[in-house]
């Protein structure tokens, strides 16, 4: 599939995240975290458990409201959306734990992505099958019957049903075997080749992150340790903010 075939994913996006603060009861889950996403790059979110990512993540869609600092999509504030409207407005998530519908089919899986769609746009992508081609064979399969690996794929197809401008993918290679890491780790170049959407990736696994991300944020302790390009972030320290 070449990246210069006809666009369907739709306009250029960017997200500036901008000091924002997260609470959960009294503790503080996020401390002054920025970061930014434009249309056409990778930004990875990396870090050891409990940090913050996926905290980060849900403040992102609107399932954690932020205490302090902005959050903006496409030129607006977005920080009082609630989930459903963000998602019409083009930001769809791939959860940690990929969320599935273990007793839906793979096909009612994916029409569930139409939910924040018009009416003309209730349709399955063909780039969809192109990216995933597994998942025109398994249409009517399961949900819950499908590997893990499988089940990942289903997540990240059932997001681009959506036609994001901005996705959110949460530990998308966690507990997947290799041959598939591959298959997503293409899909997510191919993505951001195209350049009109904005990719935000949570990752542990810093070799995956590293090939991929344009940009890249370091969490510890709620709080960005280290930020920059992927030219100005040296590995080293990286990885010691990765090791346990």
């Amino acid at each position: 599939m070449s990246a210069s075939s006809k666009c369907i994913w739709g306009a250029e996006a960017m997200l500036s995240v901008d000091n924002i603060d997260v609470f959960y009861g009294a503790a503080q889950a996020l401390r002054k975290v920025s970061l930014t996403a434009r249309a056409g790059e990778v930004t990875t979110v990396l870090g050891r458990n409990g940090v913050g990512k996926t905290t980060l993540m849900r403040a992102i869609v609107g399932q954690r409201p932020i205490a302090g600092g902005t959050l903006t999509f496409a030129g607006q504030n977005i920080a009082s959306l609630p989930p459903y409207l963000r998602g019409r407005r083009g930001i769809a998530i791939v959860p940690q734990g990929r969320e599935i519908f273990p007793l839906l089919t793979v096909k009612e899986n994916l029409l569930t992505g139409f939910a924040p769609l018009p009416r003309k746009l209730r349709f399955i992508p063909p780039e969809v099958f192109e990216l995933f081609p597994i998942l025109k064979d398994f249409l009517g399969r399961r949900g819950g019957d499908l590997s893990g690996g499988q089940q990942q794929q289903l997540a990240i197809a059932r997001a681009l049903v959506m036609r994001p401008k901005l996705l959110l993918l949460d530990e998308p290679t966690e507990g997947i075997q290799p041959s598939i890491i591959k298959d997503i780790g293409r899909a997510i170049d191919y993505l951001r080749q195209r350049g009109e959407m904005a990719i935000v990736l949570v990752e542990q696994y810093f070799d995956f992150a590293k090939e991929l991300a344009d940009q890249f944020v370091v969490l510890d302790r709620g709080q960005v340790v280290l930020a920059g390009s992927k030219a100005e972030l040296q590995e080293a320290e990286v990885r010691r903010h990765l090791s346990v």
